[in-house]
């Protein structure tokens, strides 16, 4: 049966960790994904937080990035977007996935690992990615693992992010659900110190998926999300 999957990925030569070093602040997340082969895993990269040189000057300085192009930008959200092509060794940790027949549905990442959500149309594909992933010295850390029935909603088959969870705590704890409201979300977004766009998409995206595990999901598809 189709598996869908969240993985923590830990590596010392992880992509993209000395952009996050240099800026810490940053967002970056990537979505729909579809790879040609090494050199195109993970090429569309969506990048807030930070001006456009500051991110290109780390970007640039990035020993884990080969080249890299600005495509557009995102007035609303603040985000730009990249298409990256990595040095060596980042398709590696792709291939894992991809030579099982996983697909990359969407992945975040922080200075210390990479958050993927996976699917395969096998569990034991999934086990067979996994296996080759810490053969190349990789800690794998299963999240969350949902067998989604051929109707299932896959946009809502993945846990909060740490950037989500935190984003929905600090609004529980200062009153943003209260009713009346004791913070605004502009009020919210300077505490979390991002933009008050970002934090309502953020926002949206962690109460979608908070509601997706309350409403309708056993009876749906048998499994409970």
């Amino acid at each position: 049966m189709t598996t869908v999957t969240e993985l923590v990925l830990t590596s010392n030569e992880i992509a993209l960790a000395e952009t996050f070093e240099a800026l810490p602040d940053l967002e970056i997340r990537i979505k729909s994904i579809v790879a040609e082969g090494p050199q195109q895993a993970m090429p569309l990269v969506w990048i807030a937080g930070e001006s456009q040189a500051a991110i290109e000057d780390a970007l640039t300085d990035d020993s884990s990035v080969a080249e890299f192009d600005r495509l557009l930008e995102d007035s609303e959200t603040d985000e730009n977007l990249y298409r990256i092509e990595y040095a060596a060794g980042v398709g590696n940790m792709c291939s894992a996935i991809f030579s099982n027949e996983g697909t990359i549905l969407d992945a975040q990442c922080s200075a210390n690992n990479w958050t993927f959500r996976l699917l395969f149309p096998e569990r034991n594909l999934l086990s067979e990615a996994v296996g080759e992933l810490e053969e190349q010295g990789i800690t794998v850390d299963v999240k969350r693992m949902v067998e989604a029935g051929r109707n299932a909603d896959l946009e809502e088959t993945a846990a909060l992010t740490e950037a989500q969870e935190e984003a929905i705590n600090e609004a529980y704890d200062l009153g943003y659900y209260d009713v009346p409201r004791r913070i605004s979300l502009e009020d919210l977004a300077a505490e979390l110190d991002i933009s008050h766009q970002a934090l309502s998409e953020r926002l949206r995206r962690a109460n979608k998926v908070l509601a997706s595990e309350q409403i309708g999901q056993p009876d749906r598809d048998g499994i409970a999300h």
